[in-house]
């Protein structure tokens, strides 16, 4: 199993590549057709996600309890993560390919809510008043896929250089027969 130093690398070099072969379509004007989808704030949304996915939540969090790389990147605010590691065995559900990295995503969005909820809270109290707006532009489905696109791939590279592949748990294991008595 790679360490997360390993892991890092991995994803920053296919990265690179993805990069590189961006570029050169671009120059060759091979992006035209997807303009809608390779928009530079979708591909910006891409990228940063990616980065994310590769150095602040990665699989390995589910040994957030431990020293893990990707907590360590977090700071103080990797404490956060101690519940989640201790939620999720390593290499379990957390190490799938379409629940794993989700639970990431519906553990942060929780965390989040729950920390702008005390934020609200508590700020009357030191004489500042908060308010939370949202505003989504025009084209928030490309953006959102470029996102999870971008956090979905980092996660998968993980689990492919862990060796997991995607039907991972879903194996069926066939029953071995029993094995006959060895003659005297």
């Amino acid at each position: 199993m790679p360490s997360g130093q390993t892991h890092e690398a991995i994803n920053l070099t296919f990265f690179a590549g993805l990069a590189a072969g961006y570029a050169y379509a671009r120059a060759q004007g091979l992006t035209q057709e997807f303009e809608t989808l390779l928009a530079p704030q979708t591909v910006t949304l891409f990228s940063l996600s990616y980065l994310v996915g590769s150095f602040l939540v990665t699989p390995d969090l589910d040994l957030a309890e431990n020293n893990v790389r990707a907590k360590r990147h977090w700071g103080l605010l990797g404490l956060l993560w101690v519940p989640y590691g201790t939620m999720f065995n390593h290499r379990g559900m957390s190490h799938t390919w379409v629940i794993g990295p989700l639970t990431r995503l519906v553990y942060m969005a929780v965390v989040g809510l729950g920390l702008a909820y005390l934020t609200n809270i508590v700020a009357p109290y030191f004489g500042y008043q908060i308010q939370f707006q949202t505003q989504l532009s025009n084209n928030w489905q490309e953006l959102a896929l470029g996102s999870l696109l971008g956090y979905y791939l980092s996660q998968w590279l993980h689990l492919v250089a862990d060796g997991i592949s995607p039907d991972h748990g879903r194996k069926r294991s066939k029953a071995k027969p029993a094995p006959f008595p060895k003659k005297k």
